[in-house]
């Protein structure tokens, strides 16, 4: 099936996407170490779909998710990475596009998958922004027509990356961890405290879903 889509309005200039502007760098390389360590997690399964969250606010984990995105579009997988933050998005801003519509727009009815989403020009990396900030985002993503559009995009991506809101302080995270296959969890140095880490995985636990891997954020 070929995707119609929209072009992302600005190309290549990104913003914190540092596997894409300098991919010599140590950071770089640190994201294809991750990219590897999640294959080898992901093993023979060809369509996967991914959580990042973070116990907190201010953790890196829009960065990270975008990076890892990059990553593995850079290994030509197909990659489509959603903005899942619903309340606050972050993912228009360091790819640098729109978000005049996005994912609460398919939610509600209004646009196509197709109609929606963009591509980044970066290998086969294609992004759902967020869309219309909702009055309802929770039962925005705990409808119907959210498991079905996962079930669609799972059939035409290699892999899916959601960019959830910290874990530890609104029920849709816990909603979107149980849609996924796996959840990563990104900590801060010096921020994120042992006792929200420990909280965050009796949280996602509780929501059926499993922790894949947990990721080191040094940046202070």
């Amino acid at each position: 099936m070929v995707l119609s889509k929209r072009k992302s309005e600005s190309a290549v200039k990104k913003r914190n996407l540092i596997a894409y502007t300098n991919p010599e760098s140590i950071i770089s390389e640190q994201y294809r170490t991750i990219r590897t360590n999640l294959y080898f997690i992901n093993g023979e399964r060809k369509s996967n779909t991914l959580l990042i969250t973070s116990p907190g606010k201010w953790e890196g984990k829009s960065t990270t998710a975008s990076n890892i995105a990059v990553s593995m579009a850079q290994q030509k997988e197909k990659v489509l990475l959603i903005d899942g933050s619903l309340r606050n998005p972050s993912v228009h801003h360091i790819f640098k596009t729109a978000n005049n519509t996005g994912l609460t727009d398919i939610l509600t009815g209004k646009v196509s998958f197709e109609e929606t989403v963009l591509s980044s020009e970066i290998g086969s990396l294609d992004i759902l922004t967020s869309g219309t900030i909702p009055f309802n985002p929770a039962e925005l993503l705990a409808s119907e027509m959210m498991k079905q559009l996962l079930q669609k995009v799972s059939s035409l991506y290699d892999i899916i990356l959601i960019d959830s809101p910290p874990v530890l302080e609104v029920t849709d995270t816990k909603i979107l961890a149980n849609l996924s296959n796996g959840v990563v969890l990104v900590v801060r140095k010096d921020k994120t405290k042992m006792e929200s880490a420990i909280e965050s995985r009796k949280v996602l636990e509780y929501a059926r879903s499993k922790i894949v891997g947990v990721i080191l954020n040094e940046k202070s």
